[in-house]
């Protein structure tokens, strides 16, 4: 039985680690509004300016799992206030920033602070709320994720509109400071001294096998699979990553521990939200080009269309928390996959004759789909290890999705340009530049592979549920 000191502090922690979701998500979705507009500020290219984007999301993934094992051994509330205070410098350095360069080494540096707010923020969760109501603390922060999604695009135009691009950056400092003081109030002060030392080879060695084999599906995409040098890269990181599990077996103080993997509980998930993660981004990118090249919706209207998506993930996170806490999520996250992929299936349906209404529906299906799945997955993944080990378990777990997030787009730009070229008998340079009854045809067959990915996510789902006996404490 809860006491009604600890029922008010649980609640002010999701408030404080809240704070911390939705900046960091907003910040992850505000910066695509503005990277035609820094190009044109700077001068520079197309290919310089989306590592903007790409220097953050590669130094996230690549310090979580670090910053999870730092967490764990030092105290998770002592990590995630010290990546406010530079997540908050961070972003006033980016809204200084003289020319590219600056601001994308600006940017990285803010990588850091978001890798060791984002690591920490559902273990903080976890450890704040009783077994029992995890999955509805997990739903509501999907709720938050999915709001700061939403927000993100139509704050971005707002403010670049009246104060310029640097705005996007400097709005993060008063929010961070507003959720550095809630952190501060809230979250129960677990600093530790741990004994263990930290992993250092293996924290460098499973960074840099991300870089590499990330990197390498990042540029592949634009350059092409068959250069030697993103090759080399690729097999590199495949090479760095088999040294890292090499060494996490052998050393006395892993950062991972390899045994975790053996828990199928915690492995399918894992590969489930991988899976999943890939298949609803062919959506998110695509549909956008879709809606403006092939139905001529003009960006106004086609940001406001990618706002239902989100919206339906905020409404269903919050329940499916809930019923997982009631029911487990043994049956709920493979319904979820089951709505999802059917969402995918009937976007493959739209056509040059498609109006918003059409869409709509087909969206609303998307993003119910994968609120359903999101929280009693995450529920699950982090229900299969110690509460101890919840920052490495959290952070494995965003680098899956993360890896998924990067081959979904890969695959989707890849199968679309290649049904395009065929359709056309010759490939173009700039897509959006065929039939539209071509681009058309490209766009239903690769949303239809989309939804044959993400049902596959149903056989570890479905294994999962088998291996789920009871909930974990």
């Amino acid at each position: 039985m809860q006491t009604n000191a600890e029922s008010s502090r649980k609640w002010w922690a999701l408030v404080a680690v809240g704070s911390g979701t939705f900046m960091s998500t907003v910040n992850g979705s505000i910066i695509n509004i503005a990277l035609n507009t820094i190009q044109h500020t700077f001068g520079t290219s197309l290919g310089q300016v989306e590592w903007v984007v790409l220097a953050y999301l590669l130094g996230i993934v690549c310090l979580l799992p670090s910053m999870g094992r730092l967490g764990d051994m030092i105290g998770r509330r002592r990590v995630y206030l010290i990546g406010f205070v530079i997540f908050t410098v961070a972003s006033t350095l980016c809204g200084s920033a003289w020319n590219i360069p600056s601001l994308i080494a600006f940017r990285l540096l803010q990588a850091i602070g978001a890798a060791m707010i984002q690591s920490m923020g559902i273990a903080l969760l976890v450890q704040a709320f009783p077994a029992s109501e995890r999955g509805r603390a997990i739903g509501y922060n999907g709720t938050i994720i999915a709001t700061g999604l939403a927000i993100g695009p139509v704050l971005g135009g707002l403010l670049i509109g009246t104060l310029g691009w640097r705005a996007i950056f400097y709005v993060n400092i008063p929010i961070g400071i507003i959720a550095l003081l809630l952190s501060l109030r809230a979250l129960s002060n677990d600093n530790k001294r741990s004994e263990q030392r930290f992993d250092f080879v293996g924290a460098f060695s499973l960074g840099a096998a991300l870089v590499a084999i990330l990197f390498a599906l990042t540029e592949g995409q634009h350059i092409g699979f068959t250069v030697p040098w993103v090759q080399a890269l690729f097999v590199s990181g495949v090479i760095g990553f088999g040294f890292f599990i090499w060494w996490e077996r052998r050393t006395t103080a892993p950062m991972i521990a390899m045994d975790s993997f053996r828990i199928p509980q915690f492995s399918l998930g894992l590969l489930a939200g991988m899976i999943v993660s890939a298949g609803i981004q062919f959506n998110f990118i695509l549909l956008p080009f879709f809606m403006q090249s092939v139905l001529a919706f003009s960006p106004q209207k086609t940001g406001l269309m990618m706002v239902i998506s989100p919206i339906a993930i905020s409404v269903m996170s919050s329940i499916s928390g809930r019923l997982s806490d009631q029911f487990g999520p043994r049956w709920i996250a493979p319904i979820g996959i089951a709505c999802l992929a059917f969402g995918l299936y009937n976007i493959s349906g739209l056509t040059t004759e498609s109006d918003v209404l059409d869409i709509v529906w087909r969206v609303i299906f998307i993003g119910t789909g994968f609120g359903i799945f999101q929280s009693p997955n995450t529920s699950s993944v982090m229900g299969a290890l110690p509460r101890e080990q919840g920052g490495v378990a959290n952070g494995i777990l965003s680098v899956m999705r993360t890896i998924g997030q990067i081959s979904g787009v890969t695959l989707a730009g890849a199968i679309w340009s290649a049904q395009v070229a065929a359709g056309a008998g010759h490939a173009f340079a700039d897509i959006t530049k065929a039939p539209t009854a071509v681009l058309a045809d490209g766009f239903q067959t690769t949303l239809a592979v989309a939804a044959c990915i993400t049902l596959v996510a149903l056989i570890p789902a479905l294994m999962s549920r088998n291996a789920v006996t009871r909930t974990p404490a």
